[in-house]
């Protein structure tokens, strides 16, 4: 508590993620990525073959930025947009031999993201931490 207020969880919440995305950003950048394309990716290396719709909801992202985002993609060779056979206004989403030889080195830069901000909590305090984190997801709408 400050001046018997309680801090604001949102202010640790963003000090995570503007550090972790400067360290993300950091590292991806030999690769020609941004950070904001990494989850894309991600989303991807777990189902190739997915619609742009249907990644923009797994994301939970707009379809404008996911548009965009995309696009870069597209054009920076780490995807390919193929309509798709069953609805001619869609597109499916593959990524390429460059963006599949580059997923050990993606994954091993957020494990190493992770490991270092869990490094002085104990697996008691990380489990828990994903507990909460879970929750106010869930209570939030958000996956």
């Amino acid at each position: 508590m400050i001046n018997g207020k309680r801090e604001p969880i949102g202010r640790y919440i963003s000090q995570i993620y503007r550090k972790g995305n400067s360290f993300i950003s950091k590292e991806i950048s030999k690769f020609g990525i941004g950070s904001g394309q990494i989850m894309f990716l991600m989303q991807l290396y777990k189902k190739d073959g997915i619609s742009q719709e249907e990644l923009a909801e797994n994301l939970h992202i707009d379809k404008g930025t996911t548009c965009r985002a995309i696009k870069k993609l597209e054009e920076e060779g780490f995807l390919i947009r193929v309509k798709d056979e069953n609805d001619k206004r869609a597109y499916k989403l593959y990524l390429t031999e460059k963006s599949k030889d580059m997923e050990d080195n993606i994954k091993g830069i957020l494990y190493e993201w992770e490991k270092h901000i869990s490094k002085d909590l104990s697996q008691e305090e990380v489990d828990f931490l994903l507990t909460v984190l879970k929750k106010i997801c869930i209570s939030q709408n958000i996956k």
